[in-house]
């Protein structure tokens, strides 16, 4: 099935269909799965904090049978000894039979890939990418619409660091008929990487800064914080902070049928008081993800064995990726590696462009 999860984009519409189709079994009759990860052991390295993302691995991997090692805080490992991302990749994946990780930098986990020994699941790289967020967000628009095509979907926060913006948006650019209006303020706009995959895919976007306008059309409505480590000051963050909140005022303009979903942790971009309206679902969308989590695990785990060697290409014309955030720029030993793209060159770990 899958060797690696690094990047949703690399899952066929075939494969992601049939996780999907697997989540909603699991979810319907959770006891046929039990034991299925009975013997296996899943490692989370978490070297940023997470409450849902870590205890919906460790609870998915549990549920089927199996059982859990890792960190949730590299300052209790020997990272806090200065060892370096491929030595503790190789020393867990020789106890491990899979390994969930989550790093602030970005393209952690490609490089992650490069040394294990068994699969690599992404849980989060910088503001990089979240691809099993992006699964929860499909199985929950499947289970709750009934569909992934002919959506209007409007992603509102912080879209430059948003890494659940950026899987999703790449995901859902492959169905049909898909519409995406982004709101957010000038400075935290989509990444130019990100405009170009809508551009080339043929989905129509529209950008905004004011969320009542959008409200009216959409089918979804994926709310997001802002997010207070991805900036270099207080004084940054908070010119940013609390300029979008979802009310009910604001929510009364969208449709009945509208699905409000948040990757969370929410600060105050969603009121309270918008909990109880029946077109809130985020909370029910964290429980989606812990079946769409068993489902990928199930999967990756019962996949015919096969380690292929990573090949990335290299480029002579640059020595280093000008991402301050990329792994490579942490991890001095790894190979750098771009792909030609025209006149620009993209960093093969966190997508970032440079100019030739």
């Amino acid at each position: 099935m899958l060797n690696n999860l690094i990047d949703l984009e690399e899952v066929s519409t075939d494969k992601l269909g049939a996780i999907i189709e697997l989540a909603c079994k699991i979810k319907a009759n959770p006891e046929d799965y039990k034991e299925c990860c009975r013997g296996k052991i899943l490692a989370t390295l978490f070297y940023e904090p997470s409450t849902r993302t870590q205890m919906s691995f460790q609870t998915a991997m549990m549920r089927l049978g199996g059982n859990t090692i890792g960190f949730d805080n590299p300052m209790n490992s020997s990272v806090a000894k200065g060892e370096n991302l491929k030595d503790t990749i190789k020393i867990i994946s020789g106890y491990a039979d899979i390994i969930a990780m989550r790093h602030p930098a970005e393209g952690a986990a490609k490089a992650a890939s490069l040394f294990s020994d068994v699969p690599i699941i992404n849980a989060g790289d910088g503001g990089h990418l979240h691809p099993t967020q992006t699964l929860t967000d499909v199985v929950t628009l499947y289970n709750e619409i009934g569909r992934l095509d002919h959506l209007k979907i409007g992603l509102c926060g912080d879209l430059k660091n948003g890494r659940t913006v950026h899987s999703l948006i790449k995901t859902m650019s492959h169905f049909e008929g898909n519409e995406f209006i982004l709101v957010s303020t000038r400075d935290l706009k989509v990444p130019g990487y990100i405009k170009s995959i809508l551009k080339a895919s043929g989905c129509r976007y529209t950008e905004h800064d004011n969320l009542s306008d959008a409200m009216p059309t959409l089918d979804v409505l994926y709310m997001t914080r802002i997010q207070r480590e991805r900036f270099s000051s207080e004084e940054e963050y908070l010119k940013q902070s609390g300029v979008y909140v979802l009310d009910t005022k604001k929510l009364s303009l969208g449709k009945q049928s509208l699905k409000i979903l948040h990757p969370l942790p929410r600060v105050d971009e969603i009121s309270s008081d918008v909990d109880n309206d029946p077109r809130a679902v985020y909370f029910k969308q964290a429980v989606y993800g812990m079946y769409a989590r068993m489902a990928l695990i199930y999967l990756m785990l019962n996949a015919p064995a096969e380690k292929k060697q990573v090949k990335l290409p290299a480029d002579n014309r640059v020595n280093r990726c000008d991402n301050p955030n990329c792994i490579t720029n942490r991890e001095s030993y790894l190979p750098r590696a771009f792909k030609n793209s025209g006149d620009m060159l993209t960093c093969m770990y966190c997508d970032n462009r440079m100019l030739i």
